[in-house]
C-alpha cells in the first residue's frame, strides 16, 4: 500500500483555497507526470497517490480529498466497484476518471456508478487542469470523444413530454454545466447574480433537479448541453 508523502512539504498560499487531490493509477510513470504538472499549480494540493482500487478506498478516507483522479482498468478492485465504494464513504467527494478507454461500456458504467466526470490520457495538462476545476464547481468535465454517449433522450425512456427551456435557461444551463458561479455567469451575460439566481431556480425546476450538479447530469444525458467546448 502506498502511503502519502504530501503532508509534511505542502504549500500554502495565502488567500487561495487549495483542492485537495488524490491521485489513483497502478503506473507509476502516469502518477508522476501529473504530479510533475499539477505540483506547480497554485490552486491544487496533491494530497497522496494510490496503486489501485483497494488502495484508492484506504486513502480516501485516510486523507480525505476534494476530488479523486482515477484510472478505470486497475488491479485488485474494478475500478466501477470502486467509484461506488468511494461514493458510499466519501459521499462529497468528487471524481475523474482518467483512461485509455473511451468505449461507450466503460463511459456510461462509469457515469451511473457516480463518477463526476470522465477524461482520457490523451488530454494535455491544461484540459486536465480545467476538468478538476470544474468538477469541484459541480460541472460534469467529459473528453469531447466521450459526450456522444451521455447525449440520450430520458424523457422517451421515462414517458415524459421534452424539457423545454428558453433560449437564455440554455445559455445558462451551458455555463453551470461548466462548474460557473452564478456571479461568474452574471458577468458573462451583463446580467445581475439575483437574475442568474432565478434562471438556475427555473433550470432545476424544469430538470426536476435537487442541485446543480444533478442538473448538470440529466443535461448531458438529455443533450440540453455540449461540454465540447473548452471548460473555461
Amino acid at each position: 500500500m502506498l502511503h502519502s508523502t504530501y503532508q509534511s512539504v505542502l504549500l500554502h498560499s495565502k488567500g487561495v483555497e487549495k483542492i485537495r487531490l488524490l491521485i489513483v493509477d497502478d503506473h507509476a510513470i502516469v502518477r508522476k507526470g501529473i504530479i510533475m504538472f499539477l505540483n506547480t499549480e497554485p490552486t491544487i494540493q496533491i494530497v497522496g497517490e494510490a496503486v489501485d482500487g483497494v488502495d484508492a478506498v484506504y486513502q480516501a478516507e485516510q486523507l480525505q480529498p476534494d476530488v479523486i483522479l482515477m484510472d478505470i482498468v486497475m488491479p485488485k478492485q474494478d475500478g466501477i466497484e470502486t467509484i461506488i465504494e468511494l461514493r458510499k464513504r466519501l459521499p462529497d467527494a468528487k471524481i475523474i476518471i482518467l483512461s485509455n478507454f473511451n468505449d461507450e461500456g466503460r463511459v456510461s458504467a462509469a457515469i451511473k456508478a457516480g463518477a463526476h466526470g470522465y477524461m482520457l490520457k490523451d488530454a494535455d495538462g491544461e484540459m486536465l487542469l480545467q476538468a478538476i476545476h470544474a468538477v469541484q464547481k459541480g460541472g460534469m468535465p467529459l473528453h469531447p470523444s466521450v459526450t456522444s454517449y451521455l447525449v440520450k433522450d430520458l424523457n422517451q425512456a421515462n414517458g415524459n413530454g421534452p424539457v423545454r427551456l428558453t433560449e437564455r435557461e440554455r445559455e445558462v444551463l451551458q455555463l453551470l454545466a461548466k462548474g460557473w458561479s452564478n456571479k461568474k455567469i452574471a458577468q458573462k451575460l451583463h446580467l445581475s447574480t439575483g437574475t442568474i439566481k432565478i434562471y438556475v431556480g427555473n433550470i432545476l425546476n424544469k430538470l426536476k433537479a435537487a442541485s446543480r450538479g444533478e442538473a448538470t447530469r440529466r443535461a448531458i444525458e438529455m443533450g440540453l448541453v455540449s461540454l465540447n467546448e473548452p471548460l473555461y
